[in-house]
């Protein structure tokens, strides 16, 4: 089931990656005085009253401009909006309304999207009076807020989260593996997919997906069931042109929300760019498994006996979070390897379905503990008490200690290693949560 994305748009300089940031409660956006610092969107999951959401933020929007940077702002905005979901509308409360705000609200309209109109800078009572003037905006109720001190951003999520649409569960088969194929424009995604649904394949249908305008495609390989997520929008040439991999993020987006195993392409004779590092972060970031798809490989320059061990190392460096993805080389184009995508897709899936017994895992802590004594800190000793699996897809493991402040990172990395060493877990993300153990004094 995919996520409602909210888009935060707006005129430059009103605050809108402040509030990014604080929705988040994270500092990923840049926050400068200069109009037009945020020149590139950016996505983050949040919640609010146990609705989950992608929150993607802006450049400022400045409908008359004629500069190249700012044109292109406005594209990426106009294309946010176009797959949000909800839109957050923010204006700045000190300046008043401003002409390019009726510009940037003339233009919201042609949407027919939810909008949430978010007044900012309304720190002060005075100030509160002065959000009345918005009305002339035509948006509805506007919401005075202070993005920088938190003022009023629950009314402002208690406002978003209404519009949500109505989620509903898929229907699905209990042992079919939903695909995601993502990465840049031009990577060869159409080429990887048709390949897959070669004349040998089953294809069961073509169905509607969850997502508007999304279809997906089923198909059989020795018994096991497929899903590929949101063929179609591989194949909506007519939307894409100069803003294509902001684009395309969007899209993989959704994808990735309602798959479970993700093939994230990569252009040999290209190599891993930025574009690739943010799309494969948010597959990490949602607990999906991965497979990396090297495409292209037969028009890769200058090959020689060394040159898949050289790729792979870069990818590995480049993509260190991904150090548990399996690497295949092909050519969607000449079908080479294919038929290995698809096997690892099943393998990845088993993997992120394992469970492991709990006095096995515990076992492997005291030995892993043994071997390597956990760090102190200021004379004291982190001691891991138990450990469970609490669930999976991904693996994620609850690690009972008796004062989590004392788990350095560098540990649970350590933790992490054994882990997979011991079972596996090839192609999928381990999560950890630390608690402490309570004591049964403390228990009731």
């Amino acid at each position: 089931m995919s996520k409602p994305i909210v888009a935060i748009v707006g005129r430059p300089n009103v605050g809108k990656s402040t509030l990014f940031n604080q929705i988040g409660k994270r500092r990923v956006s840049i926050v400068d005085d200069m109009a037009g610092v945020t020149r590139d969107r950016i996505y983050m999951d949040a919640t609010w009253l146990e609705h989950e959401f992608t929150l993607i933020d802006t450049g400022g929007i400045e409908i008359k401009s004629a500069d190249k940077i700012l044109t292109e702002i406005r594209t990426q905005a106009k294309i946010a909006v176009e797959e949000a979901d909800v839109i957050v509308f923010v204006a700045d409360g000190r300046a008043g309304l401003t002409a390019d705000d009726e510009d940037v609200a003339r233009f919201l309209r042609t949407t027919e999207k939810p909008i949430v109109l978010a007044i900012n800078k309304v720190d002060t009572p005075e100030l509160t009076n002065d959000t009345y003037e918005f009305y002339n905006l035509g948006l509805g109720d506007p919401i005075g807020i202070s993005a920088s001190n938190a003022l009023n951003l629950g009314d402002l999520l208690d406002a978003v989260v209404k519009c949500f649409p109505e989620t509903k569960e898929e229907p699905r088969d209990e042992d079919e593996i939903r695909i995601a194929v993502i990465g840049r424009p031009n990577v060869g995604k159409s080429s990887l997919v048709n390949a897959m649904l070669g004349e040998e394949r089953v294809i069961v249908s073509d169905i509607p997906g969850t997502t508007r305008d999304a279809i997906d495609t089923q198909f059989f390989v020795d018994g096991t069931k497929f899903t590929l997520i949101d063929t179609a929008g591989m194949r909506r040439r007519g939307k894409i042109d100069e803003p294509v991999e902001r684009y395309s993020v969007i899209r993989s987006l959704r994808a990735i929300d309602r798959a479970d195993v993700v093939l994230m392409l990569i252009e040999a004779p290209v190599g891993i760019t930025e574009q690739d590092k943010k799309i494969a972060g948010y597959a990490h970031d949602s607990g999906k498994g991965c497979v990396i798809v090297v495409n292209k490989w037969d028009i890769f320059p200058n090959k020689h006996d060394r040159s898949t061990n050289r790729f792979t190392d870069e990818l590995r460096d480049k993509l260190g979070f991904l150090q548990y993805a399996p690497v295949v080389y092909v050519s969607a184009l000449t079908g080479q390897r294919v038929d290995r995508v698809t096997e690892l897709v099943k393998f990845v899936a088993e993997q992120q379905s394992m469970r492991i017994q709990t006095s096995v895992l515990n076992e492997l802590i005291r030995d892993a503990v043994a071997v390597n004594p956990p760090p102190t800190k200021k004379g004291k000793a982190l001691k891991i008490l138990f450990v469970t699996q609490a669930d999976i897809n991904p693996p994620r493991f609850i690690l009972f200690v008796n004062e989590p402040e004392l788990f350095h990172f560098s540990y649970l990395r350590f933790i992490e290693n054994r882990l997979r060493e011991s079972f596996g877990f090839e192609g999928t993300p381990i999560k950890f949560v630390v608690r402490k153990h309570k004591q049964k004094d403390d228990e009731e």
